[in-house]
């Protein structure tokens, strides 16, 4: 007796459609997916300074908004505690005076313990102060805010209101504990 083996085929799996699942699946993905866009501050930081060329400027105590951020997160605008929701007005009070003078300057100093939302606060607020006496600015001059001022007329503007902030970073314990 003689035995033969039929050879067996193994059956092939589809796969035509593999790709398209794939790419409708990559689809989905990318569309239902958010994206975390990381939050911060636009400043344009001054250039890398020379050691041996610093220069020195001094400015009437009148041209400078003094705003302090203490480690327990408290904000004193020149010497007397504000909350965070008169900083506005104050800090627009003083850019609306500043018209032309370019020698008004915001110090703001903040604590290393200061709490970081604080400091994002503060920086919000004057932020928001410089778009408020710049949209006013632009609606009286130009009869329209400053978003849709021409790129000139956002230029004269800045110039008129530059943005002028010094930062200063301090430390409690260097103070001698003072809080």
């Amino acid at each position: 007796m003689i035995l033969r083996h039929d050879k067996r085929t193994v059956p092939q799996l589809n796969t035509t459609s593999t790709a398209d699942i794939s790419f409708i699946l990559l689809v989905f993905f990318l569309i239902m997916t958010s994206m975390d866009v990381d939050k911060g501050l636009t400043r344009m930081l001054p250039p890398i300074s020379d050691e041996s060329r610093q220069e020195t400027t001094d400015i009437e105590k009148s041209n400078v908004l003094s705003i302090k951020i203490t480690p327990d997160g408290k904000i004193t605008v020149d010497g007397r505690p504000l909350g965070i929701d008169k900083l506005r007005q104050k800090t627009e009070a003083f850019v609306a005076n500043s018209k032309g003078n370019h020698s008004r300057v915001i110090m703001l100093e903040t604590d290393r313990k200061a709490p970081y939302n604080s400091y994002f606060n503060v920086q919000n607020e004057i932020a928001a102060a410089y778009k408020a006496v710049r949209n006013r600015y632009a609606a009286k001059t130009y009869g329209r805010p400053y978003e849709l001022c021409t790129r000139e007329q956002r230029e004269s503007i800045r110039a008129l209101y530059q943005q002028r902030i010094t930062e200063v970073t301090t430390d409690a314990a260097e103070k001698g504990g003072e809080r």
